[in-house]
């Protein structure tokens, strides 16, 4: 059923690096959602795999000396759905990660996973793009750190060189800290779909919860890649908290997005998604942060 012609087993991140100099053409496969898809209709047939299925220090999430929450790339959704860490601080990742497929797929999928396979529709990148995420990446030659919007380099493409592993997701304290999120994934079945459109918002009010103070919003398939509405995002800072500030998103958003058309949806079906989902995103968010309207 699956044509490969070898498989390593790495036993840590050393091991892994060291795996892939010595099989540079070697497919790495972490929860194997992906990979094991396209071995299967034979994209990878004869592939040499190099698993880092079994690196348990890739799974947890914990939190630096400087505040800043670590995610293993290889915490599957359903455990970033259940981190008493993610609960506290940024229940929102797992929220989208619930959105994912079914429970089978969110029981192997991992958060690495979902952003190095460089997808525009992947269910967690629009919330990591939105909490501006840092990731870790190790090679051979030591460890390099870049922002997840360096990281995207067009459809289907990331900022990974050969033999380079992600080793860590980093979501600054600066960036989760007084902020509340919410998540809407689109899609034409509640269930088991790809998202047609992603729209993950957060907010920080002021102590009075009547000001936005900032406000992120991030979307999956709006554009070739994961992408940050910087337009609307400084038109709402400073914006008193009410009907004027949704209104407000929903317009601005549209000056930064440019989805295509497919066979799922139209490009101008997909805008007044993203419009939506700006103003219900947005209404959630605030409500979270303790706001009313």
């Amino acid at each position: 059923m699956y044509d490969f012609s070898a498989l390593y087993e790495a036993t840590s991140v050393q091991n892994a690096v060291e795996l892939m100099q010595a099989h540079p053409s070697a497919v790495l496969i972490a929860g194997g959602s992906d990979v094991l898809i396209k071995m299967r209709e034979g994209r990878l047939a004869g592939a040499e795999l190099i698993s880092i299925f079994k690196l348990d220090e890739l799974r947890e999430v914990t939190m630096d000396p400087d505040g800043a929450l670590r995610i293993g790339p290889m915490t599957s959704f359903a455990h970033a759905t259940n981190s008493p860490l993610l609960q506290q601080y940024m229940p929102v990742l797992g929220e989208a990660a619930d959105t994912a497929g079914g429970p089978q797929l969110r029981s192997i999928g991992t958060l690495g996973g979902n952003i190095c396979n460089g997808v525009t529709s992947a269910d967690t990148a629009s919330t990591q793009v939105a909490y501006d995420a840092m990731l870790e990446i190790t090679s051979a030659n030591g460890m390099r750190k870049m922002s997840i919007h360096d990281f995207y380099k067009g459809p289907g493409k990331v900022a990974l060189e050969p033999g380079e592993l992600l080793t860590a997701i980093l979501i600054p304290k600066e960036s989760y800290e007084n902020c509340y999120g919410y998540y809407i994934k689109y899609a034409m079945r509640n269930a088991m779909d790809i998202a047609t459109i992603g729209c993950s918002v957060n907010v920080v009010l002021s102590e009075d919860k009547k000001t936005i103070q900032r406000a992120r919003i991030a979307y999956g398939v709006a554009g070739p890649v994961p992408m940050r509405a910087k337009t609307a995002e400084a038109a709402l800072a400073g914006q008193p908290v009410g009907e004027a500030a949704i209104t407000l998103a929903g317009d601005e958003v549209l000056k930064d997005v440019n989805p295509r058309t497919s066979w799922r949806a139209s490009a101008d079906f997909r805008k007044q998604i993203i419009s939506e989902t700006a103003r219900r995103g947005l209404r959630a968010a605030i409500e979270r942060a303790g706001g009313a309207f």
